[in-house]
């Protein structure tokens, strides 16, 4: 980038209420920055025109057009310094804070647990409290009883990846049929990226450090997997470095198998599904997606452990948080819900093409946030029947997430 031509970075923009005044936030979801700023409706005028096509001048111009008054150009240098220091625009200073966060990252021995003491209790022991209350009806499944029964075993599951204070029970009614009738112990997690990927997939080696102790990565899983799918596998490895939708389901597998029985997992960040989408094209139409989803299920199958597949997805997110106009009401709730039980049938039916069409069809209204990971474990388990064990919403004025547990 230009100094004279500001670029603002790929970062989330949502209204928040400041001090009595409606302002918009800017937050970084790659976590390449913790800083989240705040700006009023004349700072918002001008930082959306840092696309690295407008001059100072021509912001300048912009403003005098729209409000017949002139911006300097001080102030508007002072806005580009002041985002750049926080590492929000696209510019040398940024690449260097990206080169030295991702050369950490590839030092580092492990993935660390970036969430702890957030999302969840770092205190292992108020982390076990707090997950065996999410079995607990009426919002849980039930107590875990490790008596396993006939029914079928568990392949894969479906589980959130919300925080587990908003929807710890809906994570309860996935693991719970995975504890109790599943005899894996390798764990091919698929998990959404929400900072986006270069590539459509992305593994490591590190294990997943957690307050339980280490999810353990299956390296020779790994290892064979990328051989087989062709292509460079972790060139976008560092979307692992704060990405929750796989850190989540590491520390599940952790409560409920860490003291049970060995186990490995294989994590992969998925960003493919709305990339597909907004080409107008299905996601396999991407050779690199085809051939990678083709080796996860020849690595499998050439296992001598024995495999199963989870994928950490939510669903629906709307309100102002994410764009819309004005926050849901309890219409707008039912209308959610309908719409995501529909689609969630051909989840059940366990037709990979058929849920990525359903999205699309309305050109992803709902911004389903487990698009990738959802159809990626649909075609891991090539037509495998699912049930849904729990459908959840957390409304909130400015946003509302839903999400599902779905066994298979």
């Amino acid at each position: 980038m230009s100094a004279a031509l500001p670029r603002l970075r790929a970062v989330e923009a949502f209204p928040v209420q400041h001090e009595g005044r409606r302002v918009i936030a800017l937050r970084d979801p790659a976590g390449y920055t913790e800083s989240v700023l705040l700006l009023p409706g004349p700072l918002l005028e001008i930082v959306s025109l840092f696309d690295g096509e407008h001059t100072v001048v021509d912001v300048q111009a912009a403003v005098m057009r729209q409000h017949g008054r002139l911006v300097t150009a001080e102030e508007i240098e002072q806005v580009v310094m002041n985002l750049d220091e926080h590492g929000f625009l696209d510019t040398p200073r940024f690449a260097e804070r990206l080169a030295d966060i991702e050369a950490a990252f590839r030092r580092a021995g492990v993935r660390a647990a970036a969430h702890a003491g957030g999302a969840y209790a770092a205190d292992p022991h108020e982390l076990r409290r707090a997950m065996d209350a999410f079995f607990e009806p009426p919002a849980g499944p039930g107590r875990l009883t490790g008596a396993g029964g006939a029914a079928r075993s568990v392949t894969g599951i479906i589980a959130p990846h919300i925080d587990f204070h908003r929807g710890g029970p809906a994570y309860a009614w996935a693991y719970h049929d995975l504890a109790e009738r599943c005899e894996a112990d390798l764990f091919v997690i698929f998990g959404t990226s929400h900072a986006g990927l270069r590539d459509p997939f992305a593994l490591t080696r590190k294990d997943y450090a957690t307050p339980l102790g280490p999810a353990v990565i299956d390296r020779d899983f790994v290892d064979a997997l990328a051989s087989r799918a062709r292509q460079d596998c972790f060139a976008s490895e560092a979307g692992h470095r704060t990405e929750h939708s796989i850190e989540f389901q590491a520390v599940f597998l952790r409560y409920l198998l860490g003291d049970r029985r060995p186990f490995t997992i294989v994590p992969v960040l998925t960003s493919f599904a709305h990339e597909a989408m907004a080409r107008g094209r299905r996601p396999e139409a991407d050779r690199r997606v085809a051939a990678f989803l083709d080796a996860v299920v020849e690595t499998a199958a050439a296992q001598r452990r024995r495999v199963a597949f989870v994928a950490g997805a939510d669903l629906a997110h709307v309100g102002p948080r994410f764009g819309d106009p004005s926050p849901q009401t309890v219409d707008d709730l039912a209308r959610i819900e309908r719409d995501d039980r529909a689609m969630l049938q051909t989840v059940t039916a366990g037709d990979a093409g058929a849920f990525f069409e359903s999205v699309a069809a309305d050109g992803d209204r709902r911004r389903i946030c487990g698009y990738s990971p959802i159809y990626a474990l649909l075609r891991c388990l090539a037509g495998g029947r699912g049930r849904l064990r729990h459908y959840g919403q957390w409304p909130d004025p400015q946003a509302v997430v839903t999400h599902a547990s779905v066994v298979f």
